[in-house]
Formats: structure tokens, C-alpha cells, sequence
């Protein structure tokens, strides 16, 4: 990623003013908040060295499948909640939609990431996915902005 990129975690900052300063630079993570918008951006560029580092290891896997033949697009993070998990903090709570697509076809993550912190480092621990309100509706207007984040109309974006 070039270093005066837009992060891709949507703070607006470049890349090395922002989530490379703990990805490439191995700056210590101030706040859950951050370490969950830095492991997204790590999520885009694939990777895996960083988001292993940064999970915490009663829950760490051996390694992750990031599938290289059918590469995740990654969309756009959209922060929704946070509690605690600041710089005196010992644990935290984010939740997050982060969405994507594959093989041009929209999804989303949606999930409430439990973090701690040991020795001064912010780690994932684990997270579950909350419990689904009922939907209105499953059809998107043609007309209505994409679920996928882009901020342009479905019609123009990922309607087929």
C-alpha cells in the first residue's frame, strides 16, 4: 500500500499516519477501537502475519485462510458501538460492520469483538455475532444506496 494512501479502516487519514503505524511500524495499539480498525485494515491487505500477532493467544489459530484464489474485497468498516477498551482500560467491546464482497457478490461481517490488553498490548480475544432484529424487507431498490458501503446507487454498483 502506498504510504500516503486513504486507510482503508475510513478514518480519513493516510495509511502510515493511521493503521501503518501499528501494521508496518509496530507502534504499541492505544485503544481497542484502534487495534479492531487496524486488523480490518490488515484483513484488506491480506495480512496474516499482523492479525495473528495481534490475537490473543488462548484463542489464536494456528494460521488463517485467507483465501488467495477467491480474494475477499474488502468495502468499508463502519464502527457501530464501543465500551471501555481505552488507554486505561484492561478490556473492551467493539461492534462493527465490515463489508465486502466475493467474486462480486456483497456480504457483510457483523460482529461485537470482545479485546484485552496484557503487557501493554491490545489483543482480539473473541467475538460473537449479535442476534438478528426481524428485516422489513430482503429486496433493495434499485434506486436505494448498496449495502455493500460504496455510497453509490445498487443499480450502479452490485446489481447484477
Amino acid at each position: 500500500m502506498r504510504a500516503n494512501s486513504e486507510c482503508p479502516c475510513g478514518s480519513g487519514k493516510a495509511y502510515h499516519q493511521c493503521c501503518g503505524r501499528y501494521i508496518d511500524a509496530n507502534e504499541s495499539v492505544p485503544t481497542a477501537e484502534t487495534l479492531m480498525r487496524s486488523r480490518y485494515t490488515a484483513y484488506t491487505l491480506a495480512n496474516e502475519k499482523y492479525l495473528l500477532k495481534s490475537w490473543h493467544k488462548s484463542t489464536r489459530p494456528l494460521t488463517l485462510d485467507l483465501d488467495k484464489d477467491m480474494p475477499t474485497q474488502w468495502q468499508g468498516l463502519e464502527i457501530l458501538n464501543t465500551r471501555a477498551g481505552g488507554e486505561d482500560d484492561a478490556t473492551g467491546t467493539v461492534e462493527f460492520v465490515a463489508r465486502f464482497s466475493v467474486q462480486n457478490k456483497p456480504g457483510q461481517v457483523h460482529e461485537i469483538s470482545e479485546f484485552v490488553r496484557e503487557a501493554g498490548q491490545w489483543c482480539y480475544l473473541d467475538g460473537e455475532v449479535p442476534k438478528a432484529k426481524p428485516a422489513r424487507s430482503n429486496k433493495i431498490g434499485r434506486n436505494a444506496l448498496c449495502p455493500c458501503g460504496s455510497g453509490k446507487k445498487f443499480k450502479r454498483c452490485c446489481a447484477p
